[in-house]
């Protein structure tokens, strides 16, 4: 039995610690509301997760102290854009502790990965990330999954694959830490992307398009950003793609749906209810792909879908109407 730390009390975050706990493991879980720790605690619940009951392995905190003092290391599982006021608040209890981060997304002000957030914070912590396909709904009910960890340290690397494989979950190793990570970041654009698709009620071979030159899209990008290219091919690339475009459980899918369907972006974060990556990651595949010199048509649309108010219908028509060229999955 190990014991683990989860920054982190939404969803996923959630969905990890029943995973783990179901495996035999002690969780603690932190949670910046009392409220919530409450329900976790005394109710045994997860507004996220409702049909969920708590594991008795789970104990919830708001004190970050409490919550990684004894443990052998930390899952990151909060939203992108409090990655670094998080981790302020907890990084004088890291000392040794591997930091596993399993947030997708981007800083958007400074256009940073999550990896060099924490590393720009901590200079000596040992950071994994752990991506792929895996909807917090299936995986808290145990539905097979199979996911990436990557790691720089061999150590982390098998610290996380021992203590996360069981029948329910196979885990996978890595050593590209900036294409895993990069691979679930930008993927949720492309989901959003699908999400507008569905809205407009575009068809199956709408799809299948979208993902495949949404991923050669990304793929670009990545590679650029320094992630190795066969790593969009795997798990946390063309794997997450194809499930969180897909899926109705996409928060990213169901965002783009709304818009889809003529909602305003705030109408469409009221409804959602939850924090969605993608809006603050198109705009920052948008500059960096800027920066980077890369065509990214399917990005550089939807930005204007968002942030320029062009209809769903017309940035269908404008893509489909671009210069004729050959395919290239991958044009570098």
């Amino acid at each position: 039995m190990k014991k683990i730390a989860i920054i982190g009390s939404g969803s996923w975050g959630v969905a990890l610690a029943t995973h783990l706990a179901k495996c035999g493991n002690k969780i603690k879980l932190w949670s910046f509301n009392e409220e919530e720790k409450r329900l976790i605690n005394e109710e045994k619940k997860c507004k996220f997760l409702p049909n969920l009951v708590i594991h008795e392995n789970i104990e919830c905190f708001c004190d970050f102290k409490e919550v990684i003092e004894d443990t052998e290391f930390i899952l990151h599982v909060t939203p992108s854009k409090f990655t670094r006021e998080t981790f302020k608040q907890y990084k004088q209890y890291v000392e040794n502790r591997p930091v596993i981060i399993c947030s997708k997304g981007f800083e958007k002000e400074s256009l940073k990965t999550l990896d060099e957030v924490i590393k720009e914070e901590l200079p000596t912590a040992k950071i994994g990330v752990l991506s792929g396909p895996s909807h917090a709904e299936e995986v808290s009910i145990a539905i097979p999954t199979a996911l990436v960890i990557a790691s720089e340290h061999k150590d982390v690397l098998k610290m996380i694959q021992d203590t996360f494989m069981c029948n329910e979950m196979r885990i996978y190793t890595s050593t590209d830490v900036k294409g895993v990570e990069l691979g679930g970041a930008l993927k949720n654009i492309i989901a959003f992307c699908a999400g507008v698709a569905a809205g407009i009620n575009l068809g199956d071979n709408s799809f299948a398009a979208l993902i495949t030159r949404g991923l050669s899209e990304l793929t670009n990008l990545g590679v650029a950003l320094g992630g190795q290219k066969e790593t969009f091919y795997g798990l946390s690339g063309l794997g997450d793609l194809i499930v969180t475009c897909l899926s109705e459980h996409s928060r990213n899918r169901k965002a783009g749906k709304l818009i889809g369907q003529g909602k305003t972006l705030e109408e469409t974060k009221k409804e959602v209810g939850m924090v969605i990556e993608s809006i603050d990651n198109i705009e920052v595949a948008y500059q960096l792909g800027k920066m980077h010199n890369i065509e990214m048509p399917i990005v550089e649309t939807v930005y204007k879908v968002i942030y320029d108010n062009l209809n769903p219908k017309e940035a269908v028509k404008k893509l489909m109407t671009r210069d004729k060229k050959a395919e290239l999955i991958v044009d570098n």
